[in-house]
């Protein structure tokens, strides 16, 4: 029996989210001119609340409007490895690391999935010392550049679920052979909540800690 911890990173891991986070300190590391974009950022947030543009969509006009239309993964990469160093540094809960380090010392495969980008999540999960990290991917070009695309889905809701299970299939994983352990603070997750064998509410907003109340799921306090 293959055990596997996957845990979702922001605001499970992290005390805040990461991707706005992300995207400004790639516009001070990379072109302090872009963050006069940060009005229309707003303004795209709030279509977004409004409902007339998805998830998805909202992150790949801040990408655009941060990041740039595309960038080479060399000049992404300091910038990458500099947040994921600033991240784990000042914005992990002190019980994410000690149930990581409990998970790895019981002989898990630690996996973490989580709707931010690869562009820099990879690199913190990385440095927390995870197995394998199933992110939203971007489009890579024909010129090999990093476009303001998402190649595939946002790894969010009902996504992540899609997501792990194509992940295992690529790794040879069958459900009936693995027992899985999942973390997360936040109901849109409860899709992989509901399919896991151990489900754990952490850090959980109101509307995650109903529905625990409600299906029995343990619930922690990292902070």
């Amino acid at each position: 029996m293959t055990e596997l911890a996957i845990y979702d990173m922001d605001r499970t891991i992290t005390r805040i989210a990461t991707y706005t986070p992300f995207l400004l300190h790639a516009a001070r590391r990379r072109a302090p001119w872009r963050l006069l974009f940060v009005p229309i950022v707003l303004l795209s947030m709030l279509a977004y609340v409004l409902k007339l543009i998805d998830r998805g969509r909202l992150k790949e006009i801040n990408h655009m409007l941060l990041l740039g239309r595309a960038i080479s993964p060399a000049d992404l990469a300091p910038v990458a490895e500099s947040f994921a160093d600033r991240t784990v540094a000042a914005n992990i809960h002190p019980g994410a690391l000690t149930q990581i380090a409990a998970d790895r010392a019981a002989g898990r495969r630690l996996v973490m999935a989580t709707a931010s980008y690869r562009l820099y999540s990879e690199a913190i999960g990385d440095r927390l010392g995870f197995d394998d990290v199933i992110a939203t991917n971007s489009v890579i070009g024909l010129d090999g550049r990093i476009r303001a695309r998402i190649d595939g889905e946002n790894n969010y809701g009902p996504a992540k679920l899609r997501m792990i299970q194509a992940w295992m299939a690529a790794e040879g994983l069958t459900r009936e052979a693995c027992h899985i352990r999942f973390y997360s603070d936040h109901a849109s997750d409860a899709p992989v909540m509901e399919w896991a064998d151990e489900p754990f509410a952490v850090n959980a907003h109101d509307r995650l800690r109903r529905l625990a109340a409600e299906r029995g799921w343990p619930t922690a306090e990292w902070g």
